[in-house]
């Protein structure tokens, strides 16, 4: 990547370490103290500390390894950029039938421009996939197997995770409950009564830890009374987080335009029932997470930002995969290989392509639609 400096959040990051390493995870009460009197200050609004999981993370490794606060989280982003990889390709071949496209969604998940950029920088998005990516996989495994207790363990800590995370955490749960109301009609699987009661009870654990972190109750309330607000006046947030409903998809565009279209291409073609002839419920799974997620994401006002989609790169890319495979599957049967592993290794190339123009030639650092279009040279 081009970009060497330290972005905004990438300090406030840094501080909180810094903090924290004084102080001890025992005493990040005054932490957030600390930022309260702080935030009542500001006319705009800061990233809390109980984003408290990507800094716990930080936080052991500066006790492991040492050096700089930054490049604690540095390391983090790296570490999570590849666990996600891998998940990513375990999730797809569990969720797509074939596995040469099981393969081919891993390889466009490698070479996604999203991800890399997620790995090169201090943010706490990418961090945030790799739980809510193996969230969702979790979900479709209880679903599938239904009373299996490895997964259902999975599927609460994640749940749990999510919510120590990030404040995000609420889109991808909402879409999660979207997913069981849809199981009724669609029938990805059985919707366990442990399943449900997980549901709830798991991001409820995450909500006690942050209030033990917080010092109680009334003060995490305080955390987010005193930041959401005034999340509104902050000119930042109000040059590049506002925007029509389909936002997100032009942001996507910009980006990665050829997996987009493939993915909307393969949504809109989608089969529910295997008396179809086509058994797509695992694909529609996918699709019922970005649609919910997104009717929730596109709809907050001064807060859309393509690095919150993040969480929608693997499905995308599965969707795009999965259109690939059925343009392949028209071709004689002795050509398909050559053609479908020729299209993937186009795909990747583009991507990579699309990476270098934006994050090393420009260089990019913040994913905002104006910032996207003068790095590709549309405006100018």
């Amino acid at each position: 990547a081009g970009w060497y400096a330290v972005g905004v959040d990438e300090s406030y990051y840094a501080h909180y370490l810094h903090q924290v390493s004084l102080a001890g995870l025992g005493g990040y009460p005054d932490i957030v103290d600390a930022y309260k009197e702080h935030q009542k200050t500001l006319v705009g609004s800061i990233l809390p500390p109980t984003r408290f999981l990507y800094i716990f993370f930080a936080y052991g490794w500066y006790k492991v390894f040492g050096g700089e606060w930054l490049e604690c989280f540095h390391a983090v982003s790296r570490l999570f950029g590849v666990l996600t990889l891998v998940l990513s390709g375990l999730f797809a071949r569990r969720i797509l039938p074939d596995r040469r496209l099981a393969l081919g969604a891993f390889a466009l998940a490698a070479f996604s421009p999203l991800q890399i950029h997620m790995a090169q920088h201090a943010l706490v998005d990418g961090f945030f996939e790799f739980w809510a990516l193996g969230t969702l996989w979790a979900l479709w495994e209880c679903l599938r197997h239904p009373g299996h207790k490895g997964w259902l363990v999975a599927y609460a800590l994640g749940l749990a995770a999510m919510v120590l995370t990030k404040e995000n955490a609420f889109f991808v749960w909402v879409a999660i409950a979207a997913l069981l109301v849809l199981n009724r009609w669609v029938r990805f699987g059985v919707a366990s009564r442990a399943l449900l009661v997980l549901t709830v009870a798991g991001p409820l654990v995450g909500v006690a830890v942050l209030v033990n972190l917080a010092g109680g109750l009334h003060e995490l309330i305080d955390v987010y009374r005193l930041g959401v607000p005034k999340n509104l006046t902050l000119p930042y947030a109000n040059q590049t987080g506002d925007g029509p409903c389909y936002r997100y998809l032009l942001d996507l565009m910009t980006m990665s335009p050829v997996v987009l279209l493939l993915g909307v291409g393969m949504a809109l073609q989608l089969r529910p029932s295997p008396e179809s002839g086509r058994d797509d419920r695992a694909l529609l799974f996918l699709v019922g997470f970005i649609a919910a997620s997104y009717a929730l994401m596109c709809n907050v006002k001064y807060g859309m930002n393509l690095r919150y989609a993040t969480i929608w790169d693997l499905p995308l890319r599965a969707l795009a995969i999965s259109q690939v495979g059925l343009m392949a599957a028209r071709l004689p049967a002795e050509r398909r290989a050559f053609w479908l592993t020729l299209a993937v290794i186009g795909l990747c190339a583009f991507d990579v392509y699309q990476y270098y123009r934006l994050a090393v030639l420009y260089p990019l650092y913040e994913l905002a639609p104006s910032y996207l279009l003068t790095a590709l040279k549309i405006l100018k």
